[in-house]
């Protein structure tokens, strides 16, 4: 198989050498994507070019963020015809030792799309700063639920390798340009039935800031998961199928709603008025709202059981 390295490179210019020289002999091209560096990216880069024949620079001329300039690198490794592309950041957070655990899979025809997971080493969760820990633990369960994978942990990791075949399939215009890159192409590679797989792995920090802080991820993600998960949700269970879940949906939804609101209307008014409720407008809202929360837990049963996977 022939191996593309896609390098996003923004201010990495202490880094990226390190990187390019520590890739496996397997890679069949690196393709180094300056997204506008303010530092000296561009002098490193030229001249490890000229250096190693594997090495394909390209220069964004308007900085288009991480996913911009993934965009562009799959792109020309598409246009090179590989096989497997790999993401690998050129900050130095990303061991080149795992590249071959990560494409196992995929040559293995067990995977299209291979992620790392920092979670199962515990060495390297306690390496984690503490901020990034906590910032992945609280996006997790929104990626799960927006993007239809409740098989893998640590979304946001951006240590990824993907099989060309499912590169095609991908809609470049619904990736986000930005932070919101790696669940993106989550969300999208879910409507290409791609299967997906976690490898576990170590991962390197050093002095550099994330550009990214927990405060700004849990502003900017939560709407973009939610309406996420809702179009997947309407695509999944009521556009290209009608099965099971889809009538947990029906019925569960709207008699969690109803129980909810007539039981919460029904205590006010009989707060207001002094009067103790009636046993019936007690019960009634309280078997909706357990009956409905049944049958919206079951539909989530049913999604979760249900992620893409291999036949």
């Amino acid at each position: 198989m022939t191996i593309s390295v896609v390098i996003p490179c923004y201010n990495v210019g202490e880094h990226v050498e390190e990187v390019i020289s520590g890739l496996p002999d397997e890679i069949t091209w690196i393709i180094a994507v300056n997204d506008c560096s303010t530092d000296n990216t561009e002098s490193v880069l030229l001249r490890l070019q000229t250096e190693n024949k594997k090495l394909i620079y390209i220069r964004h001329e308007k900085n288009k963020g991480v996913g911009g300039a993934m965009m562009t690198g799959y792109k020309k490794s598409l246009e090179l015809k590989a096989d497997i592309s790999i993401k690998m950041d050129g900050d130095g957070q990303m061991d080149p030792a795992n590249i071959l655990d990560l494409i196992r899979p995929i040559c293995d025809n067990l995977a299209d799309f291979t992620k790392g997971n920092r979670f199962k080493d515990l060495k390297s969760l306690r390496l984690m700063p503490f901020n990034r820990r906590m910032g992945n633990l609280g996006l997790s369960f929104l990626i799960k639920a927006a993007s239809g994978y409740w098989n893998i942990f640590d979304p946001t990791n951006g240590f990824t390798a993907i099989r060309r075949d499912a590169l095609m399939n991908v809609d470049f215009n619904k990736i986000d340009h930005r932070y919101f890159f790696e669940s993106s192409i989550l969300i999208e590679l879910y409507y290409c039935n791609a299967v997906v797989m976690d490898i576990p792995m170590t991962a390197v920090y050093g002095k550099e800031v994330s550009g990214l802080s927990p405060a700004g991820s849990f502003l900017k993600f939560p709407p973009k998961l939610i309406y996420a998960m809702g179009r997947r949700i309407l695509l999944k269970y009521f556009l290209f199928d009608f099965n099971i879940a889809s009538l947990y949906i029906i019925f569960g939804l709207p008699l969690f709603i109803f129980g909810t609101v007539f039981g919460i209307f029904n205590f006010i008014w009989y707060s207001q008025q002094h009067l103790a409720a009636p046993t019936g407008t007690v019960v009634i809202p309280t078997l909706l709202i357990i009956l409905g929360f049944q049958l919206l837990l079951s539909a989530v049963s049913y999604d979760i059981s249900n992620y893409p996977k291999r036949q």
